[in-house]
């Protein structure tokens, strides 16, 4: 097992889309370890230099990176031998780091889930406090923090083409989950030879919903590990914690979001516990959580969550 580092700058970032043409900026072997740097925000995002730490590479990718816009940086794509389409790739999440002392959160009239209620635009730049773990909010309120990275995916088939980064679809992307924590393993189905895995959007804190559009977006570093999963064959993300199995769904209705999770659950509880899909129907309406993952990224997510105590994990 190998150790890389891949850091953001111009270079390795793409900024805003997801697209099986794009060449690798790192490959590795499965197994190995990769820890990635990222950044967010645009040149209007960045605060006063003067009180917070800018990273120097987000002035290098706001000069030269091409834009597909809205979107996200991202930082990838990793190729990972040995990876074909319909297999899984493991992405095991091991760690996460703040890397800078800011993060912003906008409100932009016409968007997020009360889309009319908000006439103004707001930007604010909310200060964190990386040893105490908490961001200062404007009436002085300390938050605890909890990074994760909205967005982590591979590419998409190639005749998908170019697709934004803001959707989340079955190659993963803006899946905005905060279960994927350090100790989570996240999963998605391979359609490009060498899987082409990428991240950013990184997030300080969010709940679920993320109704206003944007959490405390930040600069995170993350650590990884990779594994091809040639074992497994199934066509939509899932992912679990130390403790719980995941599934997840996205749609434009949040009700066929729900169905569609509670359906992959049903599949993974016959996969763990060999139950009738009557007996996993059952346990799942006693035992499973269905929880709202966001509500702005234009297909909705619903993930349902189950215990692995429960679950035969």
């Amino acid at each position: 097992m190998a150790h890389h580092h891949l850091r953001a700058g111009s270079e390795n970032c793409h900024w805003g889309f997801f697209e099986s043409k794009l060449k690798p900026i790192l490959t590795i072997a499965s197994g190995d370890e990769v820890t990635v740097d990222t950044v967010s925000g645009g040149p209007d995002m960045l605060p006063d230099k003067t009180k917070f730490f800018i990273p120097p590479e987000m002035h290098e990718i706001h000069e030269k990176n091409e834009r597909m816009l809205p979107g996200h940086i991202l930082t990838g794509p990793i190729a990972v031998e040995g990876a074909e389409p319909g297999d899984v790739l493991e992405i095991e999440i091991l760690d996460i780091k703040l890397l800078t002392d800011w993060g912003w959160n906008m409100i932009r009239p016409l968007s997020g889930t009360l889309p009319d209620d908000f006439h103004e635009m707001r930007l604010l730049n909310i200060p964190l406090d990386r040893k105490r773990m908490v961001g200062r909010m404007p009436w002085g309120l300390d938050l605890p923090l909890s990074p994760f990275f909205g967005v982590m995916g591979v590419a998409p088939p190639p005749a998908w083409g170019r697709i934004t980064s803001l959707i989340p679809r079955a190659m993963g992307g803006n899946l905005d989950n905060k279960e994927l924590l350090p100790g989570a393993k996240l999963y998605l189905p391979v359609f490009v030879p060498g899987a082409l895995f990428s991240c950013g959007d990184g997030h300080a804190v969010q709940g679920d919903g993320e109704v206003c559009v944007t959490a405390i977006e930040t600069a995170l570093q993350g650590r990884f590990a990779f594994k091809v999963r040639k074992d497994l064959r199934f066509t939509y993300p899932r992912a679990e914690t130390p403790t719980h199995y995941i599934t997840m769904a996205m749609d434009p209705d949040l009700d066929q979001c729900a169905i569609r999770a509670l359906r992959d659950m049903i599949v993974l509880l016959g996969e763990t516990s060999k139950l009738s899909r009557e007996d996993a129907y059952m346990l799942c309406s006693l035992a499973a959580d269905l929880r709202v993952t966001q509500t702005v990224n234009g297909s909705k997510g619903i993930h349902c969550m189950i215990a692995k105590s429960v679950a035969g994990g």
